[in-house]
């Protein structure tokens, strides 16, 4: 028996709060240079500053890779193409439903905990994968390409709606 595996990289786009928070530590690295001007014994305060501003900034930088082998399904949070996390891990046998976003068999489930590693875009066809672990619903949100969903739909067809 042959292994299904399947991955798919997803980058998570700039929301506003993203451009504010960006903006904000410019601003903040900015007017720390200004301190040095006014208290030159102050000199250790825009290094530290700029090297916090820099290390910040870098982690806005975000893409999701969706990982799934045999029933497995894996989601990394990648931050600044460099450092790695895993953010979410599950089984099939855990699931109780995968549906497209917005789908009617999702009504039941409105009050579960929801985890979001989309892309973000408005466009983007998002999926919700619904799993109960450990006495707790959580609704994951993501964008799975059609392999992923095809290799979830063949371990459990009557969880999953198209």
């Amino acid at each position: 028996m042959s292994d299904f595996y399947t991955e798919q990289l997803v980058k998570k786009q700039a929301t506003m709060k993203d451009v504010f928070i960006k903006a904000f530590l410019v601003a903040l690295a900015i007017v720390s240079v200004f301190v040095v001007l006014m208290f030159p014994v102050a000199i250790i305060v825009p290094v530290v500053v700029i090297t916090v501003v820099v290390f910040l900034i870098r982690r806005l930088n975000v893409e999701y890779e969706y990982l799934y082998v045999n029933g497995d399904l894996d989601i990394d949070k990648i931050m600044n193409r460099a450092k790695r996390k895993r953010v979410f891990s599950t089984n099939i046998s855990s699931m109780e439903l995968l549906a497209p976003e917005g789908a009617d068999a999702l009504n039941q489930f409105r009050n579960a905990k929801v985890l979001d590693f989309s892309s973000g875009m408005a466009d983007a066809k998002r999926y919700v994968f619904v799993v109960a672990e450990n006495g707790q619903i959580t609704k994951m949100i993501f964008e799975p390409n059609e392999e992923i969903v095809e290799g979830i739909f063949l371990m459990a067809p009557r969880k999953v709606v198209k």
